[in-house]
């Protein structure tokens, strides 16, 4: 689909990069000449995928970073610094998500969620944007979404709060930062099966089979179709595109807004169903 040099020299930080769509990302990147650094919470993920990485002749590191703390985030991008002598491309793609009645939810359950996407999000932009800005260099900022960023969803408002608010963010800077040379694009996906979404989007397999149901092409989104959308996104030949949201779910948000309402139908006995599988998993 690309040219085997697309991303060839180019440094690619992706948050949460140790599993799902951020690895899948990172590894797509790296097929096409890229260096990966990746972040997380989880040390044995960050080294398994690594290892994975570097099995597959891609030039990677990690480090291990909460985005929630600032500081953390500061210390990540001096690691790959040191390591890489630059960054080109951010990913802000860590995230927290689960379904919940929104009146059972509490504070803190709230600001799990803004912490990690929202705060997240912000504390990484600013912490590289600002060494771009003073360096002189340009770069790209990719933020992962989601389609009820937009149109909002009952049963997983913070995310919907949240991914609102990063996309503000991605048309804010996309105006503030361009005469930087600095580009921001985002990828509102739809849905793409990950094992931490079936555990705290889908943890019942009726959630997941009515979600895709409601898509049009009547089948979940491949890790391929999105890895290669965010290395065209990322890649010089996109360098006119900034301040965009890319919709990839196969047309299910215009078939039917808020891609968790559909959960007012389920009955009580399973919300305690989900609630029991849930802390199981943890």
């Amino acid at each position: 689909m690309f040219e085997r040099n697309l991303l060839e020299g180019k440094i690619a930080l992706v948050t949460g990069g140790g599993t799902g769509i951020g690895f899948s990302i990172g590894k797509r990147y790296g097929e096409l000449g890229a260096s990966i650094a990746i972040c997380g919470r989880r040390e044995n993920v960050l080294a398994d995928a690594v290892f994975k990485f570097k099995e597959a002749g891609i030039d990677a590191d990690s480090h291990r970073c909460d985005v929630r703390d600032p500081t953390q985030v500061s210390e990540t991008v001096d690691h790959f610094m040191d390591r890489f002598g630059k960054i080109d491309v951010l990913v802000n793609n860590a995230a927290g998500n689960f379904v919940s009645p929104t009146e059972k939810l509490s504070p803190h359950a709230f600001d799990a969620v803004i912490g990690i996407v929202l705060h997240g999000t912000v504390y990484m932009t600013l912490e590289l944007g600002k060494r771009w800005i003073r360096n002189g260099q340009h770069g790209v900022v990719l933020d992962i979404v989601t389609t009820y960023a937009w149109t909002g969803s009952g049963y997983v408002v913070p995310s919907a709060a949240a991914k609102a608010g990063v996309l503000a963010l991605v048309r804010s800077l996309a105006v503030e930062w361009a005469k930087y040379g600095i580009r921001h694009v985002a990828i509102a996906p739809g849905p793409f099966p990950t094992e931490a979404t079936r555990k705290n989007l889908f943890p019942i397999p009726e959630i997941e089979d009515r979600i895709v149901q409601r898509v049009p092409l009547k089948r979940p989104g491949r890790m391929d179709e999105i890895a290669n959308l965010a290395a065209y996104l990322v890649s010089d030949g996109a360098e006119y595109i900034n301040g965009s949201v890319v919709t990839i779910d196969g047309g299910e948000w215009l078939k039917g807004a808020g891609q968790f309402n559909h959960l007012e139908n389920l009955t009580e006995d399973q919300w305690k169903m989900i609630y029991k599988i849930s802390r199981k998993k943890e």
